[in-house]
């Protein structure tokens, strides 16, 4: 099944500008200190550090699809899904902050200023909420409304593992 909702987190074009910026400055400072071999493989390495760095914190993934929300790394069934609250950029800055809950799931991202709160129903889980940086709340908030709403988010099969298994949900 196609994802209903999909968003990679990438970092912004200006997070490259300013790590290449970093990494000229580097490689200025050791030029004049070492052989310019030397400084070219530590701006090399730099370079390379800093692309991976970029890469894996802007390689967060949030989609609705199959029967579940995935953030990241963590999944829920749809059917544990509850209200769900697109956030201001300063009604996300005050859940992150101010009005977070310790228990809360967070994904979240410095340069997105917006949020989605996934209030959770399991009454098994203590996770009392999601809050997720997105580009677009509304869009994430209204698939995850109609996903639930859905025969297979609300009550359905539960999401299943790589091999087909069923999850106990």
């Amino acid at each position: 099944m196609t994802p209903t909702y999909r968003e990679r987190l990438a970092v912004p074009l200006r997070w490259w500008v300013q790590g290449t910026m970093l990494v000229a400055s580097l490689w200025l400072a050791v030029v004049v200190a070492v052989p310019g071999v030397v400084a070219w493989v530590v701006a090399g390495l730099s370079v390379a550090l800093m692309a991976a760095l970029l890469l894996a914190y802007g390689n967060a993934v949030i989609s609705v699809a199959d029967g579940e929300l995935r953030a990241g790394r963590a999944r829920i069934g749809l059917e544990h899904v509850g209200a769900v609250e697109p956030l201001t950029p300063e009604a996300a800055r005050l859940a992150a902050g101010r009005d977070a809950d310790a228990r809360a799931f967070l994904l979240l991202r410095p340069y997105r200023k917006r949020a989605v709160r996934v209030h959770l129903t399991d009454p098994a889980d203590p996770t009392p909420y999601w809050l997720l940086s997105t580009r677009r709340p509304d869009a994430l908030a209204a698939a995850l409304t109609a996903a639930a709403a859905s025969p297979r988010g609300a009550g359905g099969p539960g999401p299943t593992t790589a091999q087909g298994e069923q999850h106990a949900g």
